[in-house]
């Protein structure tokens, strides 16, 4: 195969994948997305592999996160001292940085499956699943880690196979969509080598078949069972999106903003909401912890009304300098605060700025950007008798995170966030999604505040209750329950995950002394 032709492979494969994700994709094309790739690196040496994969990887993350430009470009300050068009380059050359980066990790499993092809031939495909699913797991981890848009989230909406992730966690699902492109490049490779088509060549399909049929019944018959749905204590939940825009937030807007936050609070209290949810940085600029009088209204209408308030508030702690925390507060149904969870996982680029001091060109974004300190403890809060846990912005995308919340007892999922960081690109909507299989994973209920949308309440099973578009002032009342039964990843985690990194290294570890 000419290397033309293995770079156009590895390109597709990138294409279809950034395409296997809203709003611009469809889940179909994830389970092919692959394929091409390893066809691809059925020849050549581990460099040109290393290349392909990055190749891939730069296609992948560019049509999945090209909306960082956008967010640097309008709140990273660039413009007032670069100028508009430098502003732009500057903040382009920063999301293609981050790009390349996540890029590596498509590239590393490149490598690793060439070097097994090296070694055991086309069977060696069996085991690129479980490759993918190692380099999935490191991107979720390693500095800090970064798990957007893996394979299994495609797959979200497809209600039968997502509940493989209540077993398995979303890793579980990116392996079975990784089965079956490997499927298809291992017969595709098995007839390019016999020079004909043989029956047997039809077998990596057929298991792969099995499998994809065999979940989908069981997801199937778990879906329509819909046990969890029927225990636990209900309750009716109200979530507050008041689309206000990041030039609304000043002193002169603050009070109006309050007032139209409040309006909506006491008509989700009238349709008989018992827990209401605010968005992140819902009450800035004003800080609940520091401004008596905001604190005071919001408690009196809990109080009054015999409802809990859940809200996203920036928190200084009087240290010196001060320290910053992004954080969630419960007002209870007493008119006390409840408790305080701050916020663990920071966005880079958007709270802070990774390698700030090595990046010394981007002087003008460490500024403009917030310099939060991240919190250590999974906080849950107090909702009457009951327990709930909240995650804030992407910190829904790490799965462990709110396993950490559920294994101590949380009884309801919920995350607040402000997506107007994003503008009108894809990510509001793959950020709801990569939400919605945190549901289905810990076999909870899923309440999402998003200041600019998509907020929505999601079912144990997947099922969207309830939804908003983006970018309209909108409240969300719906019913939900407190749960306690644990699904099968909340009791076990992401051992599925190191499972396949360890296959992975045993069989790299082989295949390295065999090619010697």
């Amino acid at each position: 195969m000419s290397v033309r032709s293995q770079v156009l492979l590895a390109s597709a494969s990138g294409a279809l994948l950034a395409l296997s994700f809203p709003k611009y994709g469809h889940p179909a094309l994830g389970w092919i997305a692959l394929a091409p790739l390893l066809v691809a690196l059925a020849s050549g040496s581990l460099a040109r592999a290393f290349l392909l994969g990055l190749t891939t990887g730069v296609i992948y993350f560019a049509g999945t996160l090209y909306w960082m430009t956008g967010v640097m470009l309008a709140y990273g300050g660039f413009d007032a001292w670069a100028g508009p068009a430098f502003a732009f380059v500057i903040a382009a050359m920063l999301n293609a940085a981050f790009v390349a980066y996540v890029a590596l990790y498509p590239a590393l499993f490149a490598v690793v499956t060439r070097r097994m092809l090296m070694r055991y031939g086309p069977r060696a495909l069996a085991a690129a699943p479980l490759v993918w699913v190692a380099t999935e797991l490191g991107r979720g981890y390693l500095f800090t880690g970064f798990p957007w848009v893996l394979l299994g989230y495609s797959q979200t909406t497809v209600l039968p196979i997502a509940q493989l992730a209540s077993v398995t966690g979303v890793y579980g699902v990116s392996a079975l969509v990784a089965l079956v492109s490997a499927s298809f490049a291992a017969a595709a490779l098995q007839m390019r080598l016999n020079g004909r088509w043989r029956t047997a060549h039809l077998v990596p399909l057929a298991v792969a078949f099995a499998l994809v049929v065999g979940v989908a019944v069981w997801g199937s018959v778990r879906v329509g069972s819909g046990e969890l749905t029927g225990t636990g204590v209900p309750t009716r939940v109200g979530l507050v999106q008041g689309n206000v825009a990041f030039g609304d937030r000043t002193p002169a807007r603050a009070e109006a903003v309050l007032n139209q936050n409040i309006a909506m609070t006491r008509q989700a209290i009238a349709q008989g909401a018992e827990l209401v949810i605010w968005p992140e940085s819902a009450l800035s600029p004003y800080m609940f912890g520091d401004d008596p009088f905001v604190a005071g209204r919001l408690k009196a209408i809990a109080k009054q009304a015999r409802v809990s308030i859940l809200l996203g508030s920036d928190e200084a702690e009087r240290t010196k300098p001060p320290t910053l925390y992004n954080s969630a507060f419960l007002v209870t149904s007493e008119g006390a605060t409840g408790g305080v969870y701050r916020k663990m996982h920071l966005v880079p680029w958007g709270e802070y700025v990774p390698m700030k001091n090595v990046l010394f060109f981007v002087g003008p974004l460490v500024e403009a950007v917030s310099d939060f300190s991240k919190g250590t403890d999974a906080t849950l809060l107090p909702v009457g008798a009951h327990r709930v846990s909240t995650a804030i912005c992407y910190e829904v995308i790490y799965p462990d995170l709110v396993r950490q919340f559920v294994r101590a007892g949380s009884e309801l999922l919920t995350t607040i966030t402000n997506d107007a960081w994003f503008g009108r690109t894809s990510a509001p909507y793959q950020h709801f999604e990569q939400a919605a299989m945190r549901a289905i994973e810990e076999g909870r209920y899923l309440a999402r505040a998003a200041n600019t949308g998509v907020s929505g309440i999601v079912d144990p099973y997947g099922r969207v209750i309830a939804r908003t578009d983006i970018y309209q002032q909108a409240l969300v009342v719906g019913d939900a329950r407190f749960l306690r039964v644990q699904t099968l990843y909340a009791r076990m985690g992401d051992a599925f995950a190191y499972a396949c990194a360890i296959v992975t290294v045993v069989l790299l570890a082989a295949a390295r002394r065999r090619v010697k």
